[in-house]
């Protein structure tokens, strides 16, 4: 008997039902890209453990995503660099938000006084 006979089928006994091929799940962005629409994602985010307020976002997108933002007017040597242009607009827009709601939440007397002055002729003006 040779070493793998005894692994061979025995007759009388059935083997056991072979399982079906499991289907993969199509992922957000397949699905996405199959209906023609743009799409991105935060893969993952890195921080400096050292200055938490330092890290690094990673990114994943697919092509319509790139053609939206060309025709949206942003420009680069490759698509990373397309996409890092956009990113970078996000992340101002929500510095400036954030920096125009704190700058309204603020006291009257801590907020900067802005001077108008309007010449009103003869050498005079008036401010307010």
């Amino acid at each position: 008997m040779g070493l793998f006979d005894r692994f061979k089928k025995k007759p009388g006994v059935k083997e056991a039902p072979k399982a079906e091929p499991k289907t993969k799940k199509k992922s957000e962005k397949d699905i996405a890209t199959e209906k023609g629409l743009p799409w991105v994602s935060v893969v993952q985010v890195e921080l400096d453990p050292d200055n938490i307020g330092n890290g690094a976002f990673e990114l994943d997108w697919n092509e319509k995503f790139i053609v939206n933002l060309v025709k949206s007017g942003y420009q680069g040597k490759t698509d990373q660099d397309i996409v890092d242009r956009w990113f970078q607009d996000v992340c101002r827009n929500v510095v400036l938000e954030n920096y125009e709601q704190w700058e309204a939440n603020q006291p009257a007397d801590i907020r900067p006084r802005v001077v108008d002055r309007r010449d009103i002729g003869d050498g005079r003006s008036e401010i307010s």
